[in-house]
């Protein structure tokens, strides 16, 4: 394979794609409806990483046409005050998706504000009845990452049955829910992670693999088999030489794309795929009340 040879995975085109559809979905709608679709974002705290994300989910939502019912808490918001504002949105039938902005203050339960969210309105698709739907092969909301993953695959015509797929991540978040949906698509899926013994061969025979460990640039051009798929899910902030911050996958990309068929850039691949799957499952719940 001549080097340089790897075709680009564009999600940041796809999701542009798939926001102007869900915006043409709204607008045929919404007259009928009487109402936006519309989707709260539950922040804590001043991460200045979680603002930048939701800001950008707020922009996504205004782009298509969704109604947005922000709500930012100062860091010492407790457990009580955050569970009875997502009660409060529950019951709210101007609000079709609620999400809570992760990783939430230390003295927070995460899980049980998550499992707090009604399942319908699950617009980020980790609560256990959205999860078990996923493991069961029902129709559900799925897991935004993942499914944004199995979307862009999808578009570029890259059919995944029968192929080896390697997931490196077991995270609730993404490693598991990705290889269920993996599995359904008629893959043989192997996940490994920290505790795996000889990455690098586990790797090397993957057909697809995909990266979700948050390590910069770990996966090197020796783990990857000449013409893989490589799906980088890593969103990674590093310092370089110079002092500036920088964004940076799990993947070398630069040694990768000499061997790889397809590879995802990080910024522009997998991460707004992440939004525009956000959105669509707030739309899909909309859409499915009338």
């Amino acid at each position: 394979m001549d080097t340089k040879t790897a075709k680009i995975l564009d999600g940041k085109a796809l999701s542009a794609k798939i926001q102007e559809e869900l915006s043409e979905q709204i607008q045929q709608k919404q007259s009928q409806i009487g109402r936006p679709p519309g989707l709260a974002v539950l922040m804590v705290g001043d991460n200045p990483a979680s603002a930048a994300y939701v800001r950008g989910k707020e922009k996504a939502c205004t782009n298509v046409g969704i109604a947005s019912f922000g709500q930012h808490f100062p860091t010492e918001t407790s457990q009580e005050e955050l569970a009875a504002a997502i009660d409060t949105l529950n019951q709210d039938e101007k609000v079709d998706g609620i999400l809570v902005q992760l990783p939430l203050p230390q003295h927070l339960d995460a899980i049980a504000l998550l499992h707090r969210i009604l399942p319908d309105k699950d617009a980020d698709g980790l609560h256990p009845v959205n999860l078990g739907h996923l493991v069961r092969g029902e129709v559900g909301l799925r897991s935004c990452t993942p499914a944004g993953v199995m979307r862009l695959l999808a578009e570029y015509e890259i059919s995944v049955a029968g192929k080896q797929a390697v997931v490196i991540g077991r995270s609730i978040l993404v490693g598991k829910p990705l290889a269920l949906m993996l599995l359904e698509a008629n893959a043989t899926v192997t996940v490994a992670h920290s505790k795996s013994q000889d990455l690098t061969s586990i790797a090397k025979n993957a057909d697809i693999l995909i990266s979700a460990i948050g390590i910069p640039e770990f996966i090197t051009i020796d783990m990857i088999k000449p013409g893989a798929i490589v799906v980088d899910v890593g969103i990674n902030r590093i310092t370089d030489v110079n002092g500036k911050n920088r964004l940076v996958g799990d993947v070398d990309f630069e040694s990768a794309a000499r061997v790889a068929e397809y590879i995802t850039p990080v910024p522009g691949g997998i991460g707004p795929m992440t939004v525009a799957m956000l959105l669509q499952n707030t739309v899909s719940t909309y859409l499915k009340k009338f």
